[in-house]
């Protein structure tokens, strides 16, 4: 089963300094039909005015993996850590028992991310951060780990969760797969750019995929393509 989510579909948010497009229920935006995919429980696609950006603030007991997709965002937080990720890297902040931080866009021009938020499957380990560049090169015509909590998953992101986000960039024609390890996994797909069929559904640029019981991901790009995928249990952490 695959379920296409159209951008027009998702829920908006204009703050002005912030446009947010949330594929799941976020702040004032709820759908209950779309609070979570399995451990997957936030995806939004911001889009930060230059100068600006979320300032200081806390997080507790969740995985949150930032995909800078244009710019780049500019970290600090309550642990010391700062730095700016670019656009194609990645960085991961696992919130533990507590952390502040904020995330701003010092750049020149917008700078637009993934915001991706996963239920970790230990509660009240201590906070940590960290990121790291993913040539997009390296990820032409496969799916790369870039934050995973998968045994085998070497040169990711750690995070706390029975998950994996990968991406990966396709020239027009380009066919690639993707297996799950077994049929209790849900698989979350957005098209950060260009158009694809996924199993022989479309998507569009800026749409999402929620993907259940498919053994195998053929995908195939009409265009110029860059793919963000995450697979996920399907339970929920406790």
């Amino acid at each position: 089963m695959i379920e296409r989510r159209p951008l027009a579909s998702l829920g908006y948010a204009d703050h002005g300094w912030l446009e947010a497009r949330h594929h799941f229920s976020f702040a004032d935006y709820h759908e209950p039909s779309r609070v979570n995919w399995g451990a997957l429980r936030v995806w939004n696609d911001d889009t930060i005015q230059a100068g600006t950006g979320f300032a200081l603030h806390a997080h507790a007991n969740m995985e949150i993996i930032t995909y800078v997709r244009e710019g780049a965002i500019t970290h600090q937080d309550s642990l010391g850590n700062s730095g700016r990720t670019v656009a194609g890297d990645v960085q991961v902040m696992s919130a533990g028992t507590g952390i502040r931080h904020s995330e701003y866009n010092r750049e020149a021009g917008v700078t637009r991310i993934f915001q991706i938020w996963i239920m970790p499957n230990q509660r009240g380990a201590p906070p940590a951060w960290g990121s790291k560049p993913f040539p997009k090169d390296d990820r032409a015509g496969r799916f790369v780990p870039l934050a995973s909590g998968l045994a085998g998953d070497q040169g990711a992101l750690p995070i706390r969760a029975e998950a994996r986000v990968s991406g990966a960039t396709l020239r027009c024609g380009d066919t690639i797969e993707y297996q799950f390890s077994d049929a209790g996994r849900l698989g979350y797909l957005v098209a950060a750019s260009g158009r694809v069929t996924v199993n022989g559904i479309s998507l569009e640029a800026g749409d999402g995929a929620a993907i259940r019981h498919e053994a195998v991901l053929r995908l195939t790009a009409s265009e110029a393509a860059e793919l963000v995928l995450v697979d996920v249990a399907e339970q929920m952490p406790i």
